[in-house]
């Protein structure tokens, strides 16, 4: 197997040039460099990332995890990270927490046991013990999709007021950890207020896990959306399916059987679209003619039911690139303010909501008129 003395030799260069060539450590002129790729490819060398790590105490990966992988959203959201380090030289370890905090702590500190240089986490509806395990050992981390509150992370869903531009804001405070996520408040309250437009008066929402910051933020850009259109608020009508495709199932039967049921229906995920969507097949209702849906999360086959379904677009794939962007500038600078990164969403505007067809596909959310001041992100 050849040495990195032998690419040495064969491009007539020092062993420590080619070191600087392949860890970048250093510039190499243009010339030198090429001769250096060239002497690598014709050799066939492979760098011994072993060797190198006992060296520079990094192992050139990343931990990420993700629970429910299987999900669509998520497994977009995977392809990003994964196309984001492939890009930087990094290679991934992947562990699904289950959305469990006990477990979610052990696979991290798993993750954490392989030397990753650093992780990025979609965190449990209660992150205590992840926070207090990334703090002790102050591993270098990102949470992605959820955000945290409180000291680790940032101070809540604020969201609601902001435009369609991505958000990029200083976290400050005492606040350890970057943080990536969409808008999720501004875009549900999009929804409603389309659906109001419409002339729906009972719109409910089948909400996602209790705890997830995605949730609250979803069940207060519903309750902006009422307020905006001049409805009330009824508790009655949300309902929490778990972000689960079953838990949806029941969460919908459930809205069913209220003795004034709704006419319209949110879904706070599209796990729980498909669940919702079932058990609107057995009650043998139509969409939109028996009962109005839009759905918080776009995914590749939506535009396939009949009718097709109108619903919010996060950018998954943008989300996992922009972790390890913030990961790796993380890695440069441990020491730079922590910041959390807002990406807007797309209304795709389609017939399940009972619009004809317009062709308006893939916009972005129309802003109401509470959102037109220029929100801030912390």
């Amino acid at each position: 197997m050849p040495t990195m003395a032998d690419v040495a030799r064969t491009a007539g260069v020092s062993v420590a040039t080619v070191s600087h060539v392949l860890n970048g450590t250093r510039p190499v002129l243009p010339h030198t460099r090429q001769a250096v790729l060239d002497a690598v490819d014709e050799l066939g060398y492979t760098p011994n990332t072993l060797a190198r790590s006992l060296v520079t105490a990094r192992t050139r990966s990343i931990g990420l995890a993700v629970s429910a992988i299987s999900n669509p959203y998520f497994t977009e959201i995977l392809q990003g990270v994964e196309a984001g380090a492939l890009e930087h030289g990094y290679s991934l370890l992947i562990a699904d927490p289950h959305d469990d905090p006990e477990h979610e702590r052990k696979v991290v500190q798993l993750l954490h046991e392989r030397r990753v240089d650093g992780m990025i986490v979609a965190p449990s509806a209660d992150p205590r013990e992840l926070v207090a395990y990334l703090t002790r050992h102050e591993v270098p981390t990102v949470f992605l999709d959820r955000v945290v509150e409180g000291p680790g992370g940032v101070d809540g869903p604020r969201d609601a007021g902001a435009g369609t531009e991505r958000r990029e804001t200083p976290s400050g405070g005492p606040r350890r950890f970057d943080q990536v996520c969409a808008e999720s408040a501004r875009p549900m309250a999009e929804l409603v207020t389309h659906l109001a437009g419409l002339g729906h008066r009972r719109i409910g929402l089948v909400a996602g896990l209790e705890g997830l910051s995605t949730t609250a933020e979803r069940i207060a850009g519903y309750r902006q959306g009422l307020t905006a259109s001049g409805l009330p608020y009824d508790p009655h009508l949300i309902v929490h399916g778990d972000s689960e495709s079953a838990g949806a199932e029941v969460a919908t039967a459930a809205l069913l059987a209220l003795a004034t049921p709704p006419t319209a229906l949110v879904t706070a995920n599209n796990t729980m679209t498909i669940g919702t969507l079932r058990t609107l097949r057995e009650r043998g209702l139509a969409i939109p003619d028996d009962l109005a849906l839009c759905c918080f999360d776009d995914f590749a086959w939506a535009d396939l039911f009949a009718p097709r379904l109108t619903a919010i677009a996060q950018p998954s794939r943008e989300i996992g690139a922009e972790a390890v962007r913030l990961l790796l500038d993380r890695l440069a600078a441990p020491d730079r303010p922590t910041r959390t990164l807002r990406l807007p969403c797309a209304f795709v505007h389609r017939t399940s909501c009972g619009c004809a067809e317009t062709g308006e596909y893939g916009r972005p959310a129309p802003r109401s008129q509470s959102s037109q001041s220029k929100g801030t992100v912390s």
